[in-house]
């Protein structure tokens, strides 16, 4: 690499850092701000509090990792403009293509240690950030509780619960059914299951077992309370949104097949947070193209009129991700075109600003 190359990829990965160390930290101090009172309201230890904030920080800037690196690229390439230094490199005879280089050098290094981060240390983060915020900061709030859950446990096995409070890990009107082929073989009912934690059972009130025999008899066997053993997990009752960003990329891999499976109503959900972890190394290419397009033309209203510009284009790539995202979660929206049509959009509109910035 010459010394053009290592000028700009020390100040790109240097921006980006210090673009970073400045935001979390107000990032921290704007959610300790509003969520202060319920901490210490439920008395959270300080140690998992330190921890949550750990979490957050990893959790958040992996959401918002390329949109600082955005950032980061318009501001020091704006300086460079400012100071007539890019005039100065592509009247030396360097291609703008050549000016490009370093830049990309740098997408990679940063794209790379992004992948890591969205296929394993992510996954980490968010499980620790969502069980701290239900476990302290909706203590007090009304009781969530998830509602006519149905699944399909394995090939024979199926279960339904009416409502189920994780909070508690008590459901109502439980109903278990167990097939061998196409014959149903027996069906549990409970009016009310509870997951008991220090042997992993579930004790069911009310409980009622039908067994249907192949001499087409039936028996019936009733007890007021019962202790047994099923072939599911508790999370099985407790479907929650994040589920899927909780897990690693193979974990997550094996999560999505088992919930097909199961015949899953949020596939679509799963599989937009699998994509995700492919589509986020790609923006960075492609928004740190634009940055540089947009930025390297020195212009008369300095440095704010191509941050004004850039703080547009990343609402505008912020927008169009939620909106698909959401597209692919609530409605049969194929997950594919969701997570990667903002990229292909952004993509064109990268090419053509740097036709523009090369002319």
């Amino acid at each position: 690499m010459k010394i053009l190359d290592w000028y700009i990829l020390k100040r790109y990965l240097l921006t980006f850092l210090i673009m970073l160390l400045l935001f979390i930290p107000i990032g921290i101090m704007v959610d300790l701000a509003e969520k202060v009172g319920a901490i210490i309201e439920n008395k959270a230890p300080f140690d998992e509090t330190a921890v949550y904030y750990l979490n957050f920080t990893v959790y958040f800037a992996n959401i918002l990792f390329a949109l600082f690196l955005f950032l980061s690229v318009i501001w020091f390439t704006s300086k460079l403009a400012n100071n007539t230094e890019i005039v100065a490199f592509l009247s030396s005879g360097v291609s703008f293509s050549r000016f490009l280089r370093p830049y990309l050098i740098g997408s990679t290094i940063v794209a790379g240690f992004a992948l890591l981060l969205g296929m394993y240390f992510a996954p980490m983060a968010s499980k620790g950030f969502n069980e701290f915020k239900f476990k302290y900061l909706k203590k007090n709030k009304k009781i969530q509780k998830t509602t006519d859950v149905y699944q399909q446990i394995n090939d024979n096995d199926y279960i339904y619960v009416r409502s189920f409070v994780p909070t508690k890990k008590t459901g109502r009107d439980f109903t278990y059914e167990h097939f061998e082929g196409n014959e149903l073989r027996y069906k549990i009912f409970a009016d009310n299951i509870r997951y008991v934690e220090e042997d992993s059972s579930y004790r069911l009130t009310t409980y009622l077992k039908r067994t249907f025999h192949e001499n087409g008899l039936e028996t019936v066997e009733k007890e007021r309370r019962k202790k047994m053993k099923f072939p599911f997990e508790l999370e099985d009752l407790t479907p929650v949104d994040y589920a899927a960003e909780t897990k690693s990329y193979g974990e997550l891999l094996e999560f999505i097949e088992d919930e097909k499976r199961k015949g899953s109503s949020n596939i679509g959900m799963y599989e937009v947070v699998k994509l995700k972890k492919w589509s986020l190394p790609v923006s960075i290419y492609i928004l740190t193209i634009i940055a540089v397009a947009v930025s390297s033309i020195k212009r008369r209203g300095g440095m704010g009129i191509n941050l004004a510009f850039g703080i547009i284009i990343a609402m505008i790539y912020v927008f169009f991700d939620k909106i698909f995202g959401v597209l692919a979660r609530q409605a049969n929206f194929s997950p594919m075109v969701a997570v990667w049509l903002p990229n292909v959009l952004f993509g064109i509109l990268a090419v053509y600003l740097l036709q523009n910035a090369k002319r």
